[in-house]
């Protein structure tokens, strides 16, 4: 079998164009704000929001290869060994998107300020004499919001290096020995606990709900889960078909292929029941303090994103994999998968931007260059990445269970 992956010149020169597109960018968005005579306010903080957006965004998709491992792990299944090496290389690298996010939220909370000295993205930072924000003082302020991001990164980094690490070190160990498997085994159940801790409560919170600080709702980080989750399924699909293309992976199969369509159809409907959770609740009792939150984006200048997220998230994902054909074709489970991504980098931006930007919203060459940027970051670590060991898991004891699986 083709279990090896060389880096074709076309897609290292994909990735390194993405990069240059991206560190263009923010040359560019660094020149307006340090020469433009009319940059204000708002275009500095539209800068840090647009870049806590996407570093937020792609550490949490590629978290979710760590919590897949996790989760197969612990439930012992095969499905996920024949293409087991996508999750563990884009996992490995979360510890890069996770840095890049640790800096813009120092810079922010120790360095952003407009020209009345707030901090307009984090205004917990300046509280002034908000009651408020004086009352979650305990919880939200700088020492709390390092340390805690500073050591969920730092966890989610281990996690993922460990999981790869030990999955090649399987390969050299005496044949049919489960040392090692039921090592992963344990490890997987901590890890489980760690992103309970961190993606499905607190991170969440800080990072992204923390913008609006007096609103807050109980489904958050579930929500945020979702739609990461969703996200990083259908990135873990773009990368097997690219893969299967290149001739590798040839132990997959439409099978495969179906059982991760079905995952993105499942979760698609999952993101939605927590979206309309959330919405309908805080509709329904109509508090001023929580409709705050959608009005601005249902009823003001983001209503275009608004009503967008709901279709490109749902509706289309819904009535095109719900044919079984359809999860089992490559080229529409591609467009989906595609579509999903871009969708739920809407989905955050929904979330974050209107809170810092108020009815100022941009969605113009700066936010489309950042996630060229980022795209770009993220190809170029992964691939390499796959070229340093096998694609296929070989002496795993579920290997056997996988070919049976496509039988």
């Amino acid at each position: 079998m083709n279990d090896r992956f060389e880096i074709p010149a076309r897609l290292k020169n994909t990735g390194m164009m993405l990069i240059g597109v991206g560190v263009l960018t923010l040359i560019c968005g660094i020149a307006v704000l340090l020469m433009g005579s009319h940059s204000t306010d708002m275009d500095k903080t539209r800068f840090w929001a647009v870049l806590l957006h996407n570093s937020v965004f792609f550490t949490f998709i590629t978290g979710v290869s760590i919590f897949v491992q996790a989760a197969v792990s612990l439930a012992q299944g095969a499905w996920l060994t024949a293409y087991r090496r996508v999750p563990e290389a884009i996992g490995a690298n979360v510890w890069i998107f996770g840095v890049i996010t640790l800096i813009i939220t120092c810079l922010i909370i120790f360095g952003f300020r407009d020209s009345a000295g707030h901090n307009t993205i984090y205004p917990w930072v300046t509280p002034g004499d908000d009651k408020v924000l004086l009352g979650k003082k305990p919880f939200l302020n700088p020492t709390m919001f390092i340390s805690f991001s500073a050591v969920a990164v730092g966890l989610w980094a281990f996690f993922g290096k460990k999981f790869r690490e030990l999955s090649i070190a399987q390969e050299s160990a005496p044949k049919n020995d489960t040392k090692i498997y039921w090592k992963v085994f344990r490890l997987s159940g901590l890890f489980l606990i760690v992103y309970g801790l961190t993606q499905m409560s607190t991170i969440p919170w800080y990072w992204v709900m923390s913008i609006q600080a007096h609103w807050f709702s109980t489904l958050f980080s579930w929500y945020n889960f979702a739609s990461s989750f969703v996200s990083g399924m259908s990135l873990i699909l773009l990368w097997v078909v690219y893969l299967k293309n290149q001739g590798n992976l040839e132990l997959v199969t439409k099978e495969h292929m179906h059982d991760l369509g079905k995952f993105m159809f499942a979760f698609t409907i999952f993101w939605t029941y927590l979206w309309f959770a959330q919405y309908m609740l805080i509709w329904y009792a109509n508090i001023p303090d929580e409709t705050v939150y959608f009005k601005l984006r249902q009823q003001g200048p983001y209503s275009v994103i608004f009503y967008a997220n709901f279709i490109i998230n749902f509706v289309m994902p819904f009535i095109i994999l719900m044919a079984r054909p359809s999860k089992r074709n490559y080229f529409t489970i591609t467009f989906v998968a595609m579509l999903i991504i871009f969708g739920h980098w809407l989905d955050f931006f929904q979330m974050i931007m209107p809170g810092p930007l108020g009815e100022h919203w941009h969605l113009n060459w700066f936010e489309i260059g950042t996630f060229i940027g980022f795209v770009g970051i993220l190809i170029t670590t992964v691939s390499r990445t796959l070229t340093k060991s096998s694609l296929v898991p070989n002496n795993h004891i579920m290997l056997k269970e996988t070919a049976i699986h496509i039988a």
